[in-house]
This record gives C-alpha cells, structure tokens and sequence, in this order.
C-alpha cells in the first residue's frame, strides 16, 4: 500500500475545488481505478484524481506541485511501461475526457485526452474520414500520439503526431497553454514525439483523411518453415510498394484454435497484415503478391470495414495480460537479420509473444525532421519485440527473451528505439539520448523552459539541466 499518507485537511480544501471523483486507497472502487492494461503493473497510489475537464486538471497539477507529490497521468491507461500509475504519489485520471468532436467540411477532429482510438474512429468513420492511429483500438490516443504514433495508415498519411494541427496541455506551473505551428511553435516541435515530458495533455487537434468506411487488407499466415523466405519475399515487396501500402510481419506461434487447424495451432507461423489506404479495388490488387509468396496455412485477407481491421488485434492484447515489449529501428533487413529473428522467434518462451517487423518509409520519411521531434524517420523497418504470457512465474524468462533479442538485433541498427515500446524505461536517459541524438539538446532546452523541476518525469523523460536529481513526475497512457 502506499507509504506518503496525505493530511485528511489538505484533501478535503483539493476537494474543495475539484469537480471530479477523488479515489483514495480505502475506497471500494480503489483497486480498479488504479489498475492498468498490462498486468505486471501493480503500483498503490496514495490519491487518484479522476478529471472532468481542465479545471481539473489545473487543480490536480497545482495540488502536486505544492505538495511536492509523485504524479502519473492516466489518459488510456495502456501503455505497454504501465507509467500511467504510481506507488505513493497522485494519479492524474483523464479516463472520463473521452470527447470526439468532428468537422467533416474542413476535415479536423478535436479529442480530449483520455480517448482511445476505438473513441475517434466511431466519429471519424461515421464521415468517411481517419487519422492514423495504432494498431490496437484500445489504445489511448494520448501517449500514442505523443510517443510518435505508429499505425495503419503511416505510408500514405504519417505518423499520428505528423496529423496535429494543436495540442492543449496545462504545464507544470498550472497554466493553460495551446500550442501549434503559431502558437508556442516550439513547444509544438517537442510535443510530436517527445513524450509527457512538457505538461499533462488535455486535448489534441487533428487533421483528417478520405478512408473507408471498407480498405482492402491483408492477413495471410504462412509456416513457420517458411519464415526466412516470406521475409526475404516481403523486403523485396516493401521496396517498391505504392505508398498506399502500410504493413508488417508477425512471427510467433500464436495458438487461436479458432483460426488454425488442429494440425499446425501449435506450430510456429509468420504472418504478413496490413492495408491500403486507398480503393478497395486499387488495394486488392496491390496486396495481392503478399498473400502469394508460398502456401498459406490460412488467409484472412479482403474488404473489411476500416473500424473492423483498427480492432483486428484487440482480442490478443487482453488487458491484465503480462506484457513487456521493446523495439529497434532497422537498417534494413539483410540475410544476418532474417537469420536472427528467425532464430529469436523459434526460441520465445511464450507461444503469445512475437517478433515483429514494422514497413516504414513514405510519408513517415518525406516529413522534414526539423517539424518535430520524432527521431525515428530514417529506419526502413522498426523491430518489434512483444513478450505477452499469462503467469507471473513466467516474467523472468519472458523479459530476458525480449532483452537478449535486443541485444543481438543492435548489430542491425543505430541503437535508436520507438518510444511507444520501451520496456520499462530501464535504460532511462541513455535511451534517450541515443534515440534523439543531436535533437536531445533542443528537448532538453525546451524541458527547461517548461519543465525545469521534472514535474513530469514519469515518462519517457528527458532530465532538465538543473534536476537530474528531481523526485517527482508524469506520464501520459
């Protein structure tokens, strides 16, 4: 349980103001409001302060900072590090500001801040329109966005930060603050991309693109005797693919009883998915040559309505499931590196997990790297590690898998990593600095300027100069 017990006096004058739900440890509703999606996390907050809008928020930063409390910000609540919760300090709760507005002529949506995708693509698809967005529907639209944002869309449309248009947040002094390319213009550059790190986000404007409300798709499966050769088949395909085309590899044993035969459910598979933004028609010929590389074990591939293929994957991400997922931008995918995860996917001690392999390039690389400060733009592909099992027994053999694949793919890279799939955030501000590179300076800058106390360090943080030392911090879900 949490250690800081707060005075019952200063509660009850921050209650005073807040026109939200205080949750604190000896309430009923105590142990699901702190609960998270991944089910490693288990942290015991000494107050949750659910929000209703940005006066609350306001209050609940102001009530941190003056009593020096560790802070957690809860938009989604599914992020993979499990950071939108804390031992002995305040919860941050943006779970009930799950609002969509739509402007279908000038194609923008406007959400708050503890949406998930599955929230905005209900508005936005009843329209014809999207922005991109992940891959799990269930996803908060907050830390993805600011974490980069990679989704089903990148090639043709970018990443989810490249679509924001403003942001509002409340920073670490309580003020209100919009920022957009005319408005706190460099604020803006370090918010697309660079965490919670600058203030607690409370709503998000986004352009928005013509898709569906049916995209053709692709999930084909194939032997995993296969594997080495759809990844060499599927390199050649992503060199020239339209940039309609947004798609990636699965490589695991994925057991579902209900998609495979009883003869090869437990054997090793890799799987090729994604789709087009674009024509159906145009979209089923152009993925068509993923779904002819060898025999397929089963093909699920075809017209789908676009809010039926964002939630494809929501069933295998169950929440309370134990995850622990990390990441590395590719230089490519030579004949060593096909060997390696090949090699990587064969020994994973879990038959849920899986190596991922992410197509990059088109709109995510033409964007011009001075606009934001997402670092990833270079990479062809983006590595994916995702260690998911059931039983707690199981954690240690699960993260060293992930930690020994990561250590062995580095030979393949430039050591930068995806911020939304961070592990825990273990290796702290080396990973930052050698995934920001010459850009870690000017966030640093910017942290300074916004946050010089490290307010917000539960994240993936970027230490000011003056508090290397601070005790206290946030992060967005």
């Amino acid at each position: 349980m949490a250690q800081h017990v707060l005075p019952a006096e200063q509660i009850e004058q921050f209650e005073v103001g807040f026109h939200g739900d205080l949750i604190r440890p000896d309430d009923v509703d105590y142990d699901d409001a702190r609960g998270v999606w991944n089910g490693m996390i288990d942290k015991h907050p000494a107050l949750i302060a659910r929000c209703r809008g940005v006066g609350d928020v306001i209050s609940a930063v102001n009530f941190a900072r003056e009593n020096g409390l560790l802070v957690a910000v809860r938009g989604g609540g599914h992020n993979v590090a499990g950071t939108a919760v804390c031992d002995d300090g305040l919860v941050i709760d943006l779970s009930e500001m799950r609002g969509v507005r739509i402007d279908p002529d000038a194609q923008r949506a406007w959400v708050q801040a503890g949406a998930t995708w599955a929230d905005v693509d209900h508005e936005t698809q009843a329209f014809g329109l999207a922005t991109p967005g992940g891959a799990v529907s269930e996803t908060g639209v907050a830390g993805l966005t600011l974490g980069g944002g990679i989704g089903h869309l990148r090639c043709k449309y970018g990443l989810t930060c490249d679509n924001l248009r403003s942001v509002d947040l409340v920073t670490a002094d309580g003020t209100f603050v919009t920022a957009s390319e005319d408005e706190a213009p460099d604020l803006f550059w370090g918010l697309r991309g660079g965490g919670g790190n600058f203030g607690v986000v409370t709503g998000f404007e986004f352009d928005l693109h013509p898709v569906g409300p049916e995209v053709a798709t692709c999930l084909v499966f194939y032997s995993g005797d296969r594997m080495a050769e759809c990844l060499r088949a599927y390199r050649e395909y992503v060199a020239s693919a339209s940039v309609e085309v947004s798609t990636l590899t699965l490589s695991g044993v994925m057991p579902d009883e209900e998609l495979f035969p009883s003869d090869v459910v437990d054997d090793t598979k890799i799987a090729i998915t994604g789709c087009y933004a674009g024509s159906v028609e145009d979209g089923e010929r152009a993925l068509a040559p993923l779904e002819e590389i060898a025999e397929p074990i089963a093909d699920f591939s075809g017209p789908m309505p676009y809010v039926d293929y964002q939630q494809l994957f929501d069933e295998d991400y169950p929440d309370g499931m134990r995850y622990y997922w990390k990441s590395l931008y590719l230089d490519g995918l030579s004949e060593s590196a096909i060997d390696r995860i090949v090699y990587w996917t064969d020994v994973a001690p879990s038959p849920l997990s899986t190596v991922d392999v992410w197509q990059l390039g088109g709109a995510i690389e033409r964007a011009d790297t001075e606009d934001s400060a997402f670092a990833g733009r270079h990479a062809p592909f983006l590595l994916g590690v995702e260690a998911n099992w059931e039983r707690p027994e199981d954690d240690d053999e699960n993260v060293e898998w992930v930690r020994g694949c990561l250590d062995d793919m580095r030979q393949f890279s430039d050591g930068s990593v995806y911020l939304n799939f961070p592990g825990f955030l273990e290796e702290g501000d080396d990973m930052m600095r050698t995934t920001f590179g010459p850009t870690y300076e000017r966030l640093v800058a910017l942290k300074d300027e916004y946050d010089p106390a490290n307010l917000f360090s539960l994240n993936q943080n970027i230490t000011p100069s003056e508090s290397a030392e601070a005790d206290g911090g946030a992060c967005h879900e």
